[in-house]
């Protein structure tokens, strides 16, 4: 964890309400803070507002009421800063892999011979050297969310929002990226706020887990995860503070 000051990203007493027949107030009185390269998950009930407080920090959902800040600056909107990983790729079906990689650089004017050496490496670091003139429906679901981070990743951004960017995929396939996107965070050591249902996948990437309540959202409690890094499955796994931890927040999400 970087110890620097000042948070990379600063949420002050958020309020979030959506209008209509019925108003619904999605978040409330939301504090949290993260410093730079940290890894920080959040957990929380379905519907309590995990998405719309990423959407928010993202600068791509308006709040009513506090503050968020990212690197000292208030959000007002979509940042060069941030880049942002759903959890349906983004790929475009009729572009090719190297294409869809390419494609954040190229609307961003930056010219391709300084965009070029940092695709290629992505593809390399991302598992898809080979399959750059494939179209998306030819990957596999793990490889199509591999090449959605390396769209992102392409753009340098410090700070990486996502949003159950594994959710979709099989507990296999959803184990051996998350082993994956730490590869990439201790090599790249972007600032990343995830959104999880898992508890054990909060658990083995994080260096935190933040726990949300019940709409309207608010951040109820903060987990520190003291585990070694780099984290491997078969150590981290058996250490008996990863099932300690995983129990802990079952409790907080009121598993049992």
């Amino acid at each position: 964890m970087n110890t620097d000051n000042k948070p990379a990203i600063a949420v002050s007493n958020v309020l979030k309400t959506f209008a209509g027949k019925h108003e619904v107030k999605a978040l409330e009185s939301v504090d949290l803070a993260i410093a730079p390269h940290e890894f920080v998950s959040i957990l929380g009930p379905s519907g309590c507002g995990k998405s719309t407080l990423l959407r928010i920090v993202a600068g791509l959902t308006p709040y009513e009421g506090g503050e968020v800040l990212v690197n000292q600056k208030r959000v007002t909107g979509p940042s060069p800063e941030i880049g942002v990983v759903f959890q349906s790729s983004n790929m475009l079906p009729w572009l090719t892999v190297g294409q869809n990689l390419a494609l954040g650089a190229k609307l961003r004017k930056i010219p391709e011979a300084q965009a070029a050496p940092k695709i290629a490496q992505l593809t390399e670091m991302l598992g898809l050297k080979g399959f750059e003139n494939n179209h998306p429906h030819q990957l596999s679901g793990g490889m199509r969310q591999r090449a959605a981070i390396g769209q992102i990743l392409a753009l340098d951004p410090q700070i990486l929002l996502m949003d159950e960017p594994f959710g979709a995929l099989d507990a296999l396939t959803r184990d051996k990226l998350n082993v994956e996107l730490l590869r990439i965070w201790q090599e790249q050591r972007q600032t990343v706020l995830l959104v999880t249902h898992s508890i054990a996948e909060a658990v083995f990437l994080s260096d935190r887990v933040l726990v949300m309540s019940g709409r309207p959202g608010r951040v109820v409690r903060e987990v520190a995860i003291d585990l070694p890094r780099p984290r491997m499955p078969e150590t981290i796994k058996q250490d008996p503070r990863y099932g300690e931890y995983i129990s802990e927040l079952s409790k907080l999400m009121g598993v049992y």
